[in-house]
């Protein structure tokens, strides 16, 4: 007589997940595979991740790869392993995409506000100073503010509101007469006669007024044709409502001449 082997058969009608044991002559016991649960009759694939996460960190996805196998990858706006995730403050790094003048705030996860600071206003991305400031930071008015600063007029610095004229840059550099007006003493009366106070006029504004008063005292002649703003019959308008905290600036083609 020979013992029976009871595995020999359709692995002992273990599942197919599972292994066959011989134990005494004609029995068997069946046992899962690694990675799999159950009697050994019926073996279910084992998911880590339905339990504490599959290790994973609270702030990571855990992604069943295989039988009791698993991976962890971190929620967005979170980074490291998987099994430990630090939030990332989207605020670290650039301020956040804010203006270099704005507060960056982290709210949650991926989303952060941004705040102009004090003395600034814009929408937190594109905050802007006083218009003597922003004369500076942009190479259109540049040379303007060079012209001012040269002369120590602080007009413009104050509360304002001011509407403010400034000749482009290459045209202030190219115009021969700078000089003479530099050297005869009357360069601050040429610039102030491109300042207007007590009135921020945006574009719209100066299309409906003929005449304003510069802070040099003489007035400033405004025409409207063409879809054009010309002062003076001459200076055309080509850059307009550089808007400030107190104030407006324009930039036009040539020189305003009292």
């Amino acid at each position: 007589c020979s013992a029976i082997d009871a595995c020999k058969i359709s692995n002992g009608g273990c599942s197919a997940k599972a292994e066959c044991r011989r134990t005494t002559p004609g029995n068997r016991a069946c046992v899962c595979n690694a990675g799999y649960t159950g009697d050994g009759i019926v073996c279910i694939e084992i998911n880590p991740c339905l339990e504490n996460n599959g290790g994973c960190d609270r702030h990571a996805e855990c992604t069943q790869t295989g039988p009791n196998q698993a991976v962890c990858n971190c929620l967005k706006g979170y980074s490291g392993d998987g099994k430990r995730c630090t939030y990332i403050s989207l605020c670290s790094q650039n301020n956040g995409g804010c203006s270099e003048f704005a507060i960056c705030n982290d709210t949650e996860l991926t989303e952060r506000t941004c705040t102009c600071k004090h003395n600034y206003i814009g929408d937190g991305f594109n905050c802007r100073g006083n218009i003597f400031q922003e004369l500076l930071r942009n190479s259109n008015t540049s040379r303007f503010y060079f012209h001012l600063e040269a002369l120590s007029i602080r007009d413009i610095a104050g509360p304002g509101p001011f509407t403010l004229f400034v000749p482009r840059t290459d045209v202030l550099t190219s115009d021969p007469r700078v000089k003479d007006w530099i050297a005869k003493g009357v360069m601050a009366q040429v610039l102030r006669y491109h300042m207007v106070g007590c009135a921020s006029l945006l574009y719209n504004d100066l299309t409906t007024i003929t005449n304003i008063t510069s802070l040099h005292g003489d007035p400033i002649h405004i025409s409207y044709s063409q879809n054009s703003l010309v002062l003076n019959n001459k200076a055309e308008i080509i850059l307009s409502d550089a808007v400030g905290t107190n104030g407006v600036i324009h930039v036009i083609n040539q020189i305003l001449v009292p």
